[in-house]
């Protein structure tokens, strides 16, 4: 029964068959050298696991539409046979999975396979290692809080909030769990390096010293020095990536609304990992369901069932990139190199096809060499480090381009080095745009700037006209955005109240475009 943000249901555990199916393919997953925690499997009806899915896995969330929104989807899809969700795993401790009840016995084994690979990539994987396990509470604890905001000042101007809030939820910083970014410098040590000279002289005799200490080198030193102290002296003294954290930490706030932020962008840096090891996680789960299964688990009575279901799931539509597809046959690829010795200075000095094509030396580090990469990797360094020519190749992949004329998308390239350039980039990125705070005093008036990375594609203005509204509200005064259009220098400029559009590199002053909000 649903109320709010949260769902009421007695709990169902699994039956005995499926109690002891869990037993069993938990011990062929430790046999074969996953390491997890403690994983609970409960049982869903479909319109509880689509609940649960609305949620993000989880059974509480503050409240909001989006939710509704999702669910409403979810459900007409399932209605509709478009989509049905057969498992869901969330990463905590314990991992809790979700069975879809009305899936096969096979079904139910081979998603226990699965979610043991999951909960192994969850426990083990560097870029996870900063999570919060205890997240289940957390996001009950962040549903009381908002709904307290709610009662205080109203469930609208919360709700509002809220939305302004998930516009810019991605402006974080991804890798500011496991990295230092600022330096923590005394004002005495501040100040003692603006009044040194910036430079160093060598000791030297007179009539030496222009050619130790040459006037144009001193000169460059000092020139640089000032640079160093007159960026130092704009706050902040560097970009910064967490746009959100900056919000947080600066930004014109009430209490209640800082608390709201705060949320949001805990429960973003907890999805984060996720989305940097997507095709990772779903590799590396595939691959060992794929293992358990066909050397353990399937009766003969199953292997056609099973066979059909796991192609629907691998199989890679035109023009898209299926993780599932990908992770698994990259990961294969790496234990074969490695089984077979191919790799190291040997090998990439041999420019002999033949030889290249029968290399095999026996190493047998495949198997080693999976659970390394699953360690230590994310999408973007497991594409760049182990993705192949041979691998582009044997997958048939290429990178596509929109054409005008046709009016749909063509094949542009099939050569190793564009379909590479293309996959990092569009990991890297995510489909966010890669944008920073510049200037927390923009003309001396306490705005904000922000400066986007052009990377060779424009920002969708009327959304950037939306998000850097927001932006402005929650700080508190104007907020600017520095950007390329169209191959000129573009800043947007947005007060809270009307949107203006400043573009360089035209004749006259420049065009202008405003727009006064509604």
């Amino acid at each position: 029964m649903a109320h709010e943000s949260y769902f009421f249901r007695a709990r169902r555990g699994l039956p005995r068959e499926l109690q002891e199916a869990q037993t069993w393919i938990e011990g062929i997953a430790s046999g074969y050298g996953l390491q997890f925690c403690e994983t609970v499997f409960e049982m869903c009806d479909w319109q509880e696991i689509n609940m649960l899915a609305s949620y993000g896995g989880f059974p509480t969330r503050y409240p909001h539409w989006r939710w509704g929104m999702d669910y409403l989807q979810m459900d007409k899809s399932y209605e509709y046979g478009l989509q049905k969700i057969y498992e869901m795993v969330i990463n905590t401790q314990p991992a809790y999975a979700y069975l879809l009840d009305n899936n096969t016995m096979m079904d139910q084994k081979l998603v226990m396979a699965h979610v043991y690979g999951h909960v192994d990539f969850f426990t083990n994987n560097a870029w996870f290692a900063h999570t919060d396990r205890k997240m289940l509470d957390r996001m009950a604890n962040h549903a009381t809080r908002v709904r307290r905001h709610m009662d205080a000042e109203g469930q609208d101007v919360v709700e509002t909030f809220i939305d302004m809030c998930l516009s810019i939820e991605n402006l974080i910083d991804p890798h500011l769990p496991h990295i230092r970014r600022e330096r923590s410098e005394s004002e005495r040590e501040k100040e003692a390096a603006r009044r040194a000279p910036g430079y160093a002289r060598m000791p030297a005799r007179h009539y030496m010293d222009k050619y130790i200490n040459p006037p144009e080198f001193l000169e460059e030193q000092r020139q640089r020095h000032q640079d160093r102290m007159a960026a130092q002296a704009r706050f902040p003294d560097s970009p910064v990536r967490d746009v959100l954290g900056f919000l947080l930490e600066h930004g014109r706030m009430r209490p209640w609304q800082r608390d709201v932020l705060s949320i949001i962008r805990s429960e973003a840096y907890y999805f984060a990992p996720q989305g940097q090891t997507k095709i990772m996680n779903e590799g590396w789960a595939s691959y060992w369901h794929t293992t358990m299964m066909t050397r353990d688990i399937l009766t003969d009575a199953e292997v056609i069932d099973y066979c059909d279901h796991h192609s629907g799931t691998v199989a890679m539509q035109p023009g898209r990139l299926n993780p599932y597809k990908v992770g698994i046959e990259l990961f294969r690829h790496i234990e074969d190199r490695w089984d077979k010795g191919r790799f190291g200075k040997d090998w990439m000095d041999c420019d002999d096809v033949a030889v290249k094509r029968d290399w095999d030396t026996g190493a047998g580090l495949g198997r080693d060499k999976i659970f390394e990469v699953r360690r230590t990797h994310n999408d973007v360094t497991f594409i760049d480090e182990f993705l192949t020519e041979d691998f582009v190749r044997e997958q048939g992949l290429f990178t596509t381009t929109w054409d005008k004329k046709a009016g749909h998308y063509v094949v542009d390239s099939r050569e190793f080095g564009a379909v590479k350039q293309q996959m990092l980039t569009m990991l890297a990125s995510r489909g966010n745009p890669p944008i920073t705070v510049t200037d927390a005093n923009h003309g001396n008036r306490g705005e904000l700037e922000l400066t986007h990375a052009h990377e060779g594609m424009d920002l969708q203005l009327d959304w950037a006209e939306l998000t850097l509204g927001n932006i402005a509200r929650i700080w508190g005064r104007a907020a600017h955005l520095v950007t390329t259009v169209d191959g000129r220098r573009t800043v947007l400029h947005h007060d809270g109240a009307s949107f203006t559009v400043d573009k360089e590199g035209k004749p006259g002053a420049g065009e202008k475009q405003q727009k006064e909000a509604s």
